[in-house]
């Protein structure tokens, strides 16, 4: 989880303390609204560091595409 953090600081410019608000509040909300036999591995996900490793890369990859995607407007 500390890694999903980190992207959230540097992506959303913010400090330590409010980036880990923004994936508590976001993790509660996916725990809340997904099936429970998905929200009960939401922790064992972030918690292997090879899984979190790969998803910053998408995340990253997603926001890129994104931003590429706005300017063009």
């Amino acid at each position: 989880m500390d890694e999903l953090v980190k992207l959230v600081m540097e992506k959303g410019n913010m400090g330590e303390a409010q980036a880990k608000q923004a994936v508590d509040a976001v993790i509660g909300f996916l725990k809340q609204k997904l099936p429970a036999p998905i929200a009960g591995q939401i922790d064992g996900v972030l918690a292997n560091e090879a899984v979190m490793g790969q998803a910053a890369g998408v995340l990253d990859k997603g926001a890129s595409a994104l931003g590429g995607l706005l300017k063009k407007r």
